[in-house]
């Protein structure tokens, strides 16, 4: 499998139910990108089904990977853990509960390509924005807020 140039990160903890419409709505999206991508599962301590319906995703998509915790960490620590292991040149970030819309993905993509280092989404209504900032990236891979500046978390965040 060639080197992903997109990482989609999503934390987990007990969305057995929303985990194959997940990745069933971010393989459609993904595939519309027409470039490698991977799907990094971190599963935080769930006490669910999760980590068998991970394991099956993974078993069935080549470009599913399981990360599992031994226990619930939160979702920061699950998702600095994703972003460790992610080998994309660009990340998304998204909960697992699908109120991040996988769809949104390629506007933050679009902006990144422009050559913006930190892409995030805003939420408006029912509809999420892109936006992007020009930020000095701290070692090429992930951007740094200048001093007062504002951090989202996602509806999505890439880093390139």
């Amino acid at each position: 499998m060639p080197s992903p140039t997109y990482s989609i990160v999503v934390p987990v903890f007990n969305e057995a139910e929303n985990l194959p419409e997940l990745h069933r709505r971010l393989t459609q999206v993904m595939e519309k990108l027409g470039a490698p991508w991977e799907l990094i599962l971190i599963n935080d301590g769930s006490s669910d089904a999760s980590p068998t319906v991970m394991r099956d995703l993974a078993a069935r998509d080549p470009r599913v990977r399981v990360l599992r915790f031994a226990r619930n960490f939160g979702h920061q620590i699950a998702v600095t853990a994703g972003l460790d292991a992610a080998q994309g040149r660009a990340v998304v970030v998204i909960d697992a509960d699908l109120q991040d819309p996988p769809e949104t993905i390629p506007n933050l993509v679009a902006k990144w390509k422009e050559g913006y280092e930190l892409v995030y989404a805003v939420r408006r209504g029912a509809r999420a924005h892109a936006r992007a900032a020009p930020l000095p990236a701290r070692d090429g891979r992930v951007g740094r807020l200048p001093p007062g500046g504002r951090a989202l978390r996602p509806p999505g965040a890439l880093r390139g």
